[in-house]
């Protein structure tokens, strides 16, 4: 796997629940395509979605744009989520045994694949009890030759840990970046061996410095929640600010910096950006190139955003 990898989420297009987005709102998804070529081209080699992503869109797109590939890149995905793929309408949760075998086999379709790289859990507060059956359910997929290993999409130790026993669990998806850091997360995965796929690395894109206090989105973004204003999201561009001089330094864009701070935190992390453009794909390939922060620029970093009480 590349050490940065390509969050395919924003190239699903909209997608609701309740009423609500959960997608970035309108793609062109020949600009998705060209995004993910220049990813490739560019060193990135891990591709990560998922089923609801778009409602099935995203895996479409990333199947269509990465087709005979296969062999040169490592493809994650999730299941749990169900939808209607025809009115992009999210119509609940399901992570029985047949239900995971269903949304394997659905997931295979879309991306024209034979295997699936990664499948991760989705549900990440899903009953540590019944998660049991889960594990025993992934365990028959890889036997079948229908996934290569498996992970959980969830920010708990204890889950992470649950699913780690399992002799196939490869990773845990886990929100982490440079303003929401937690060291028992990075303890669990260290200590277990997992990979880190890190959501929300850029917090939304909140840390490439295209955001201000009076940014709004349009009402199929899931964004559309964000209030830089008002909102808890005031903090983002606070600890932006502060850090902003040490992040760009070497010549790093904001969005590099705040990639190359993930992988100075941990040797198990592996960024996964959201990317839309073919601009976006370099930019974030690019971190690659440039690699981890160096230790004083880690500590310097803790220390401005102490001093702002985000620590």
């Amino acid at each position: 796997m590349s050490a940065v990898g390509f969050g395919a989420w924003a190239i699903g297009g909209p997608a609701y629940r309740d009423g609500r987005p959960i997608g970035w709102g309108e793609v062109d998804d020949e600009e998705s395509v060209a995004a993910i070529h220049a990813a490739f081209d560019a060193g990135i080699s891990f591709f990560d979605t998922a089923n609801i992503y778009g409602a099935g869109h995203s895996e479409r797109v990333v199947g269509r744009a990465l087709s005979g590939r296969w062999e040169e890149v490592v493809i994650a995905t999730k299941f749990g989520n169900l939808f209607d793929e025809e009115t992009r309408q999210a119509t609940g949760t399901d992570a029985s045994p047949a239900s995971i075998r269903k949304q394997c086999e659905a997931s295979l379709e879309r991306l024209g694949t034979e295997v699936i790289d990664l499948y991760q859990f989705h549900l990440g507060s899903y009953d540590l009890g019944a998660a049991e059956e889960v594990v025993a359910t992934l365990e028959e997929l890889v036997e079948a030759g229908k996934i290569r290993s498996f992970g959980w999409s969830t920010d708990d130790p204890q889950r992470i840990a649950l699913f780690a026993r399992s002799p196939h669990c490869a990773a845990a998806q886990v929100h982490f970046n440079v303003v929401d850091d937690s060291p028992a997360v990075v303890q669990a995965l260290e200590s277990l061996g997992l990979a880190g796929i890190n959501r929300g690395p850029l917090a939304m894109g909140a840390l490439t410095g295209k955001f201000d206090r009076g940014t709004t989105f349009g009402g199929d973004d899931v964004r559309s929640r964000f209030d830089f204003e008002h909102g808890d999201e005031r903090r983002l561009l606070r600890a932006l600010e502060g850090v902003r001089e040490v992040l760009s330094a070497g010549g790093r864009s904001l969005a590099q910096g705040s990639l190359c701070w993930l992988l100075a935190r941990s040797p198990s992390f592996v960024p996964i950006p959201g990317i839309r453009t073919v601009a976006q794909a370099r930019e974030n390939a690019g971190a690659i190139g440039h690699g981890p922060l160096a230790p004083e620029q880690m500590d310097e970093v803790e220390r401005i955003l102490a001093g702002l009480g985000l620590r």
